[in-house]
C-alpha cells in the first residue's frame, strides 16, 4: 500500500511505521488511533462501499479503508474510539467484524523467505535461459575455439548463478550431514556440484560436452517446487496470523495512583485487575468487589452463565457478563488453569509430532540408493572402460540428476498447494504440512458441542407458551440488560411484533437480573434463586410479577450445515461421538437433533483427551472438532484436529486447520478432499517410480548424458505437478 502524501518527515521516511502504530502522526500533526477490523464475510464492491460508508457516519472516524484481498478495513480514529463498538456496529450492518491487534499484524509483503526464493529461482532462470542460447550454438556445430569460448561463457554465467541460487540445497545438505544423517537434498546437492565440476573439468580440457545447462535446470525446477511448497506455508501463515490477531492480550491493573492498561504476561499474584462486562478473565483469581455472571463454555463447556461475587474463584479464560469485578491475582504465568491445560497439549503433541509423511518415510529409502547407485555405475563403468574416469563420472552425474527426487520432492507439496487453495476457498485454513495425510486416515470424528456443533447463542423455545403481557414485560426488562440470555428473548419478542411495557426505575443488579417498577409494583427478570422460582433443568430466565412467576427456557442454536456435516461424515463411514462439558440434558436435545447415539456430558478437558487417547491406542484414527481451552488437549491428542475461527488463539494454535466461516458444511467434503489428495500424491509417487524404471537403465547403460538426464528429469517433475493440478478441477473432492 503507498503511503499518502504527508508533510510530516517521519510519515515519508516510515510509511510501515504510520501503518501500524496505534497512534501516529497523520501530516496535520493530530494524533490518531488506527484500529484494524477484520472483515471474513465481505466479497465484492458493494460490501466495501457499504462498509466504508457505513463507518464514516460513525463519530471519531476520520477515515476507513478497506481491503477486500486482506478482508480488513484500516481505520483512523481519535484516540478515545472505541474499536469493538465499531466493530459491533458493522456486525449489526450484516457486515461480521472483528477487532484485530495491529501488534500481532506483519506488514504485508514483508515475507522474506519467500522472497528470497524468488529471487533465487529468477537467477536461475535467467542464467538457464542463456546458457541454453550458448547450447544451441554448440550443437549446431561450433567447434574448437569457438565451442571453448561458448562453454567459457557458460561457465562465467552458470558457477555465480549456482553458487548463489543453489545455496537453499546447500545448507540443507550440509546441515543434514553434519547431524549424521541423509535428506533429500545431499543426493541434489551432490548432482548439482558434480554438472558443474565436471563442466569446469571438460571444459578446461577442450571437452567436446559440457553440462551448465543440466546443473541450471535442475536447480531451477528444484527451486521452484521449493518455491511452491513455501507458498502453501506461507498462506497459512498469514491466515493463522489474521486469526491470532482476534485476540488481543491486554488488562486493566489497579494500582495507588490509578488504573494502567498492562499486557497480561506483566500480571503477577496480588495484583488487582479490573474485569469489565463483555472482557475475559485474564489470570486466575479471587473477586474483592463486584457481583457479575461468568460464561465457562469456554473453559469447561457449560453452556449456563455462573454466578460471581465476592469471595468467588475466577478461572483465566472466563467472559465476564454483566457487572464489573475487580480480581485479585492467585495464579499468573505457569501456575494459572491455562497453563495446566497447555502441559497436557503439549504432552499430547509430542505424541502426535511423531507421524512420518509419505515424502519421508521414501527419503528414508530413496536417498542412500541414489547415492548407491551413482558411486556402483562409476565403479563398473571405470572397470569397463578400462580406467576411463571421464566416461565413468559422467555416466555417474547422469544416474546422480536422472535419479534426482525432483519428482519425489515435488510429489507432496504439488499436491498440498493444489488442496490448501481448495481447501481455502471452502473456507478451511490448512496450518499443518501433515494434516491432509493424516485426515485422510481418519476412522473417527469426535465433537465438542457448545461454541462447535451449536453456535453459543441460546434462542427461547417456550415463548409460545407465555401469555403476551407477561412477554411484553419480559421485552421491556430484557432490553435493559447485556446478558445473552436476556438480548436472545429481547431480540425473539421484537421478532414477534410484541411492543415492550411502559416500565419505570430500571435497573440491573449485577450476577442476578433486572428489576423495575411495573404499574407501581416491582417486577423482576433473572436468576430463579432471585426472583424466587423453582429452577429449570435447562436454560432458563425467570419472569417475577404480582407473586407469580414464569420461566423462559432456551436451547442453543445449531451451527448452519451442522446435519449436512455429520451426515457427510457418517456417509464416508466415519463414526460420530459428541464429547460435552455441559449438563446431560442439552447434550442430549442436541445429539438427538443429529441423530448422534453416541454421547457423553459433563466430561472434563483431562477426561476429554483420556477419551480421545484411549480410542487413538485400540486403533482409531480421530480427528478432534472443538473450540474451547476444554478441548485443547484432546485435540492435540487427536490424530488430526480443527477448530472454528471463533474459537480461542490457544485452540487454534494447537489445530491442525480451521474453520474460517460460521459453517460446519465443509467438513464432510475436507475429509473427502484428503483422501483424494492422498491417492494423488500416492499417483505422484507411482509416477517417479516409473520414471525412474525407464530413465534409471538408461543412465546406467551410458545411454543418457547428463543434459537428457535434467530434460528427463524436469519431463517427470512437469508430469507430477499436472497431475497435482487435477485436484483442483477433480469433481469428486469438489462436491
Amino acid at each position: 500500500m503507498a503511503a499518502p502524501v504527508s508533510a510530516c518527515p517521519a510519515c515519508i521516511a516510515a510509511p510501515l511505521a504510520e501503518e501500524t502504530a496505534g497512534e501516529a502522526c497523520r501530516g496535520d500533526g493530530r494524533a490518531a488511533r488506527q484500529i484494524i477490523l477484520s472483515l471474513p464475510g465481505i466479497h465484492c464492491a458493494a460490501c466495501i462501499a457499504g462498509v466504508e460508508a457505513g463507518l464514516s457516519r460513525q463519530p471519531g472516524v476520520r477515515k476507513a479503508r478497506v481491503n477486500l484481498t486482506l478482508k480488513r478495513a484500516t481505520i483512523d480514529a481519535d484516540p478515545d474510539t472505541d474499536a469493538q463498538a465499531l466493530a459491533d456496529y458493522l456486525t449489526a450492518l450484516g457486515y461480521e467484524a472483528h477487532e484485530l491487534d495491529p501488534s500481532q499484524i506483519t506488514a504485508q509483503g514483508l515475507d522474506r523467505g519467500g522472497r528470497d526464493l524468488l529471487m533465487r529461482l529468477g537467477v536461475a532462470g535467467f542464467a538457464m535461459m542463456n546458457v541454453m542460447l550458448l547450447s544451441i550454438a554448440v550443437w549446431s556445430g561450433a567447434t574448437d575455439a569457438t565451442r571453448d569460448m561458448f562453454h567459457w561463457i557458460s561457465a562465467v554465467i552458470a558457477l555465480p548463478a549456482i553458487a548463489f541460487s543453489a545455496q537453499v540445497f546447500f545448507r540443507s545438505a550440509w546441515r543434514a550431514l553434519r547431524a549424521g544423517r541423509l535428506n533429500m537434498d545431499v543426493p541434489i546437492s551432490l548432482a548439482i556440484l558434480l554438472a558443474a565440476g565436471l563442466s569446469v573439468y571438460e571444459t578446461s580440457q577442450s571437452g567436446a560436452h559440457a553440462y551448465f545447462d543440466a546443473a541450471l535446470s535442475l536447480t531451477f525446477f528444484l527451486l521452484a517446487g521449493r518455491y511452491l511448497d513455501h507458498r502453501t506455508r506461507a498462506i497459512a501463515r498469514s491466515a493463522a496470523e489474521e486469526l491470532a490477531a482476534l485476540e488481543v492480550p491486554r488488562a486493566t491493573r489497579l494500582t495507588e495512583t490509578g488504573e494502567e492498561t498492562v499486557p497480561v504476561g506483566a500480571l503477577l499474584p496480588g495484583d488487582r485487575v479490573r474485569v469489565v462486562p463483555g472482557a475475559r478473565v485474564p489470570v486466575d483469581g479471587v473477586v474483592t468487589e463486584g457481583e457479575s455472571e461468568l460464561d465457562s463454555a469456554l473453559l469447561t463447556g457449560e453452556s449456563d452463565p455462573v454466578f460471581a461475587g465476592p469471595g468467588s474463584r475466577l478461572s483465566a479464560g472466563e467472559v465476564n457478563l454483566t457487572g464489573p469485578l475487580v480480581v485479585r491475582v492467585t495464579a499468573a504465568g505457569a501456575n494459572t488453569s491455562l497453563h495446566r491445560l497447555a502441559e497436557l497439549v503439549a504432552l499430547s503433541e509430542n505424541a502426535r509430532n511423531r507421524y512420518t509423511s509419505l515424502a519421508d518415510r521414501a527419503a528414508r529409502i530413496y536417498a542412500p540408493l541414489v547415492h548407491l547407485l551413482a558411486l556402483a555405475a562409476g565403479l563398473f563403468w571405470l572397470w569397463a572402460s578400462g580406467g576411463d574416469y571421464r566416461l565413468a563420472i559422467g555416466i555417474a552425474v547422469s544416474v546422480l540428476i536422472i535419479t534426482c527426487p525432483c519428482a519425489l520432492g515435488l510429489a507432496v507439496p504439488a499436491v498440498t498447494t493444489a488442496a490448501s487453495g481448495r481447501l481455502y476457498r471452502q473456507g478451511m485454513l490448512l496450518k499443518s504440512a501433515t494434516a491432509i495425510e493424516r485426515l485422510a486416515e481418519v476412522t473417527h470424528v469426535v465433537l465438542d458441542k457448545t461454541g462447535t456443533l451449536t453456535e453459543g447463542s441460546p434462542r427461547p423455545d417456550n415463548l409460545d407458551e407465555v401469555a403476551r403481557e407477561d412477554l411484553s414485560l419480559a421485552l421491556a426488562l430484557a432490553e435493559g440488560s447485556a446478558h445473552p440470555l436476556a438480548a436472545a428473548l429481547a431480540r425473539a419478542a421484537r421478532a414477534r411484533g410484541i411492543a415492550p411495557a411502559d416500565i419505570t426505575d430500571i435497573h440491573e443488579v449485577p450476577g442476578h437480573g433486572i428489576e423495575a417498577r411495573w404499574q407501581g409494583q416491582p417486577v423482576r427478570l433473572g436468576r430463579a434463586e432471585w426472583v424466587g422460582a423453582a429452577p429449570e433443568a435447562r436454560s432458563a430466565t425467570y419472569l417475577s410479577v404480582d407473586g407469580r412467576t414464569t420461566a423462559f427456557t432456551f436451547t442453543d442454536r445449531l451451527r448452519p450445515g451442522a446435519g449436512e456435516a455429520i451426515a457427510a461424515l457418517r456417509a464416508q463411514g466415519l463414526g460420530v461421538t459428541l464429547l460435552s462439558g455441559d449438563a446431560p440434558g442439552a447434550v442430549r436435545a442436541i445429539a438427538a437433533q443429529l441423530g448422534i447415539d453416541d454421547w457423553r456430558a459433563g466430561v472434563l478437558p483431562e477426561e476429554k483427551a483420556r477419551i480421545v487417547a484411549e480410542m487413538g491406542a485400540s486403533g482409531a484414527r480421530v480427528l478432534m472438532v472443538g473450540d474451547g481451552l476444554n478441548d485443547t488437549a484432546a485435540l492435540a491428542a487427536a490424530h488430526v484436529s480443527i477448530s472454528p475461527a471463533s474459537a480461542l488463539e490457544a485452540t487454534r494454535v494447537v489445530s491442525d486447520m480451521v474453520l474460517l466461516g460460521t459453517s460446519l458444511a465443509p467438513l464432510g467434503g475436507t475429509v473427502r478432499l484428503a483422501r483424494k489428495a492422498t491417492r494423488r500424491i500416492k499417483e505422484n509417487f507411482a509416477i517417479a517410480a516409473l520414471y525412474n524404471a525407464i530413465a534409471v537403465p538408461l543412465a546406467l547403460a551410458g545411454l543418457a548424458s547428463p543434459l537428457a538426464a535434467a530434460l528427463a528429469m524436469s519431463a517427470s517433475s512437469i508430469t507430477v505437478s499436472l497431475n497435482s493440478l487435477r485436484l483442483i478441477r477433480d469433481r469428486e473432492a469438489r462436491a
